[in-house]
């Protein structure tokens, strides 16, 4: 766990004096992962960067696992937290298997618990480790290059991770495809993380918590149903943006709104079916994609093991506005 109590950073310049992060209190639990959304300059980098003391802190504290950081030696303090910035920070003159084990080494692990590690690790990204281990940073991909670094964070398998719009960088596609599998990862390691994003999309996917912050003030925390049906001011509702209804259907998908029909099963099943199909577990926003340029504004939804168990209609989202969010079971 993470918790914030009264966190301030203040910058001082001659007799200027500018307030970056403004009496921030709120925990993140364990195996969490909280994103920190905002607008540049909004004080989320520096408040990250305060847990593993790479910016001091004015006044307030902030525990990781119930110890104070300043009660922490420093260095012991950052090789237990792993962190990952936006241009992933690989060593240049190191080959990608010496980027990993850089924190293994200085904590004297012996040179098979290393090897095993960097090959679990490799594995874990997807990666060759035989094809990548004697290769150096600027002969891989920026994606690649970004796995690399993914995996130098974890590889001393640090109970939380620090992470500074890692994917920022890259194009959408190999930025979805990385979210996906950063996803995978996480469900598996459980690690309790504080990512930093500019993006409200990647927040409501990746997200357990959205922290909102404003000129160095936490607007809103919650979970991005709550931040998306319930934002707490102008500034957060005006951030989320008009779509915000659109957004929720990412949080569902259509097996949530399966629940909602009476009679599903039965409901204009066709065993002829020729039109789209779609899966149980796909997103509402997606299988309304789908829904919209069907001729009849219709698909049948299969199962995991691709047996056809009813169609859905367009007009069956209208049943979302009768429900409460937190009527409803919301699968990532």
């Amino acid at each position: 766990m993470i918790e914030f109590k009264n966190v301030t950073k203040v910058y001082e310049s001659g007799n200027k004096k500018v307030t970056a992060v403004n009496d921030i209190n709120f925990q993140v639990e364990q195996g969490e992962i909280c994103v920190f959304l905002g607008p540049s300059g909004c004080g989320k980098t520096t408040l990250l960067r305060m847990v593993n003391r790479l910016i001091p802190i004015t006044s307030g504290g902030i525990e990781v696992e119930g110890k104070d950081i300043h009660s922490m030696d420093m260095i012991k303090l950052r090789r237990s937290i792993g962190y990952v910035i936006q241009h992933n920070g690989l060593f240049p003159n190191m080959t990608i298997e010496e980027n990993i084990n850089v924190v293994p080494k200085m904590l004297g692990w012996d040179q098979s618990k290393m090897k095993k590690r960097f090959v679990d690790l490799m594995d874990m990204m997807g990666l060759d480790s035989g094809q990548f281990q004697k290769r150096y940073p600027y002969e891989l991909s920026g994606g690649q290059q970004q796995r690399i670094g993914i995996a130098r964070a974890l590889a001393a398998d640090p109970p939380v991770m620090l992470m500074d719009e890692p994917f920022g960088a890259l194009d959408p596609v190999i930025r979805d495809h990385l979210q996906n599998e950063f996803l995978k990862i996480q469900r598996e390691m459980k690690k309790t993380i504080l990512f930093v994003s500019h993006d409200i999309d990647e927040a409501i996917k990746l997200g357990d918590k959205i922290a909102i912050f404003d000129t160095g003030k936490l607007m809103q925390i919650g979970t991005p149903d709550e931040i998306l049906s319930t934002p707490k001011n102008d500034f957060v509702r005006d951030f989320v943006g008009d779509d915000r209804t659109l957004k929720r259907l990412t949080l569902l998908n259509v097996r949530d709104l399966m629940v909602l029909i009476d009679g599903f099963k039965k409901n204009r099943l066709n065993h002829d079916w020729h039109g789209p199909v779609i899966s149980i577990n796909e997103n509402l926003k997606s299988a309304l994609a789908v829904l919209l340029t069907a001729p009849n504004g219709e698909a049948c939804v299969v199962d995991d093991h691709h047996r056809k168990i009813g169609v859905l209609h367009v007009s069956d989202f209208s049943l979302l506005t009768e429900v409460h969010p937190k009527d409803i079971s919301i699968v990532r």
